[in-house]
């Protein structure tokens, strides 16, 4: 597996566990993290994001729309409104970071792009907009390909996904995950976009029971065997609750215990809100798995 090079930043896959701090610009996010709410949002996220690197954050995941269940859609308008000032704020207070935009909207992303991100974090894969992936060839963008069966909050998604994507039911878990993240690596490789440059997210959460993510982080090696590094995102997300019984405000051990053993199973990069315990947990993992 290639390593991937962003400017300054090498991603040297297997060597160790990369850190993606999650900030949301949302009144809404599920985990109570959105930065809508708790007054100036570009303060609050720059706050946010110098903890997020003083703690060995490799990437910031800036994010306009939540992806919750049952969360209101946002249109590009307003999202670029919320995540654009966010992003070139960032840009300027934090030159050498990495900032990757969390959305599946083409004007969104390359607006973004404009502003100073660096990568595309998509949600449906290249699915939900055509316009997406020659944006992100555009730019030079490495994509995150998330595996996505939720039911699409907003008619227009729906009409470009099909009917395939709703509903939770799965003939074979795994391996339609992994058929259905290859659709999504071929719609990247048609536009142009290089393999090196793709990462994939088997979508912890997303169109997905409790039972079937904690079947997906047991058997993450099977999704990293298609040849591609691996994102893994459970923080906080409500399988954890459904399972020790928490709200998301309490859910920091369980993440732990999903980001230790998703290492082992061969995670490359972790999405995460609690970036200090986290980059820990990930470091003492890959100091036993990976020896130091």
């Amino acid at each position: 597996m290639k390593p991937l090079q962003i400017n300054n930043h090498t991603f040297d896959w297997g060597s160790r566990t990369y850190v993606m701090g999650i900030l949301n610009i949302t009144p809404d996010s599920f985990s109570g993290d959105g930065l809508m709410s708790h007054g100036d949002r570009i303060e609050q996220a720059l706050r946010q994001a110098g903890h997020f690197l003083k703690h060995r954050a490799d990437i910031l995941d800036v994010g306009g729309e939540s992806t919750r269940p049952g969360s209101q859609t946002v249109d590009a308008d307003e999202e670029m409104e919320r995540v654009i000032p966010v992003i070139q704020a960032l840009s300027k207070e934090f030159p050498e970071a990495l900032i990757s935009i969390d959305t599946y909207k083409s004007k969104v992303a390359e607006e973004a792009f404009k502003a100073g991100a660096q990568i595309l974090n998509d949600v449906w894969a290249l699915r939900a907009d055509p316009e997406l992936a020659p944006v992100a060839k555009a730019f030079n963008a490495p994509v995150i390909l998330m595996h996505n069966r939720s039911n699409p909050a907003s008619v227009e998604v729906r009409e470009q996904l099909g009917n395939a994507y709703i509903g939770a039911e799965y003939d074979d878990l795994i391996e339609d995950v992994k058929r259905e993240l290859l659709v999504s690596v071929e719609i990247a490789k048609k536009a142009g976009i290089e393999e090196r440059h793709i990462i994939l997210d088997p979508g912890i959460g997303f169109g997905k029971t409790r039972e079937h993510n904690l079947e997906l982080i047991n058997r993450l090696a099977e999704i990293r065997a298609l040849g591609y590094p691996v994102l893994l995102g459970p923080s906080r997300k409500s399988f954890i609750g459904f399972t020790l019984d928490l709200p998301a405000d309490e859910r920091i051990e369980g993440t732990a215990a999903t980001i230790a053993v998703g290492i082992t199973r061969g995670a490359d990069l972790i999405r995460v809100h609690d970036v200090k315990e986290m980059s820990r947990v990930a470091r003492m993992t890959d100091a036993i798995v990976r020896h130091g």
